[in-house]
């Protein structure tokens, strides 16, 4: 049975279908990475039954080479801190479901082992210290404000594209000392760079290639400016005066600048606009904080888990290995699906449902365990905070008026559009 071909456009009838699917087809015939159930809503059921009846589940039903699905959150805190045995070196496959695609295996420091991660990561961990994190506070609350203050009223907008993706976006922009007018490119490339064939963004191979040729090249020339002057504090100078990163080949250069774009895009980006959806599909936590504004601080974990912006984190077993009843062979792909985890209620306590005053909102798996968890991960968190600290100053209600357009994928869990309407 086909599970992409019995999709229904409308979502209570979908989410029917889905779950009798999910309880009605062989676990053997499971691929829960099939990215239309990211894009329809619809992965809930199968990982449910997953984590009930086969937490660690091999899938050899799909058109990509066969997986292991770790789906329960001690053991993708197994997977995620044993690294000498599960492997992220893109030289083995890289970091995602699918193996990167012959001439865009680009090493970064995500998709490498140690001790070459540490080294180039500590690079550009400055950027992300608390002394410079409040500096760029007052940065972004300038800018969130702007951004909010020349929203419409009394019309439907776009919140992906006038708030989510214009306040990444300039962030992004102040991270590498990028070309303001051109800034937009960055959200471009990210997008490219992580979409499938079957998403739309891009229309063939040929023009994935152009555009990532259009990357490089830009970023080459910025390399070779900051290389030659003196050190600044922006990424690319950073890792332009590091010993650890300045001989970087033009590929390695590459990977560690699509990184940056995408880690600071996608988890900022889409858990801003999957907040706003989260508080309306939930009318109760939406009051419960209009009437005590001072639960941002818990709502902003809550909702990173409750978006869980990237899916997953795929690993290559380096050895043998035995997790839970299962025995995972050298060479296998692991994929350790965080948004799983983040719903296994043996860890996090009614984990399907969105609470912003949670006792321990933090405990959830977003940004990864271990030495690969994400460097940027306090500049999301603030960025959020802002971000919400100024809604609620302005805003009584932003209502979405439409279904989400959700993005193709089943590694970047994002939104392409979302209708809302300021009263």
């Amino acid at each position: 049975m086909n599970i992409q071909n019995r999709i229904d456009p409308d979502k209570a009838t979908r989410d029917r279908i889905a779950r009798e699917l999910a309880y009605s087809m062989p676990l053997k015939d499971f691929h829960p990475g099939a990215p239309k159930l990211f894009a329809t809503d619809t992965l809930w059921p199968f990982f449910e039954r997953l984590r009930a009846e086969e937490p660690v589940h091999y899938c050899t039903n799909a058109p990509i080479e066969p997986y292991w699905s770790i789906t329960k959150y001690n053991d993708i805190m197994h997977v995620d801190t044993n690294h000498g045995i599960f492997s992220s070196d893109v030289k083995h496959g890289g970091i995602a479901i699918r193996d990167v695609p012959v001439g865009y295996d680009w090493p970064s420091f995500i998709a490498m082992d140690e001790p070459n991660h540490s080294r180039q990561r500590k690079t550009v961990t400055p950027m992300f210290t608390p002394e410079h994190l409040d500096e760029l506070a007052t940065l972004i609350r300038g800018r969130v404000c702007k951004v909010l203050d020349g929203l419409p009223r009394n019309e439907t907008f776009d919140w992906v594209d006038r708030v989510s993706v214009e306040l990444t976006t300039q962030m992004l922009a102040t991270l590498f000392d990028f070309p303001w007018d051109e800034r937009r490119k960055l959200t471009r490339w990210s997008d490219v760079s992580t979409a499938l064939p079957k998403s739309g963004i891009v229309s063939s191979e040929d023009e994935r290639r152009r555009e990532m040729d259009e990357c490089a090249a830009y970023f080459q020339k910025l390399w070779n400016e900051r290389v030659n002057s003196d050190p600044r504090n922006d990424l690319i100078s950073m890792m332009a005066h590091s010993d650890a990163t300045r001989f970087m080949d033009p590929d390695t250069l590459m990977g560690n600048i699509i990184l940056l774009i995408v880690g600071g895009n996608d988890t900022t980006r889409n858990t801003m606009t999957g907040s706003v959806l989260a508080l309306n599909e939930n009318p109760d936590q939406y009051q419960k904080l209009r009437d005590n504004p001072a639960l941002i601080e818990t709502m902003v974990p809550e909702v990173i888990r409750w978006q869980t912006p990237l899916a997953h984190m795929r690993r290559t077993a380096l050895h043998d290995a035995q997790i839970g009843s299962k025995t995972i062979r050298k060479g296998d792909r692991v994929v350790m699906w965080y948004v799983s985890g983040n719903r296994d209620d043996e860890v996090i306590e009614r984990p399907n449902e969105f609470i912003i005053d949670r006792k321990r909102p933090k405990i959830h798996l977003s940004f990864g365990f271990g030495i690969h968890r994400c460097v940027g991960m306090r500049l999301a968190e603030l960025q959020l905070k802002i971000v919400w600290e100024e809604i609620l100053k302005r805003f009584e209600n932003i209502e979405v008026v439409g279904e989400p357009k959700r993005v193709y994928s089943s590694f970047v869990k994002g939104y392409e559009h979302l209708p809302v309407r300021i009263s």
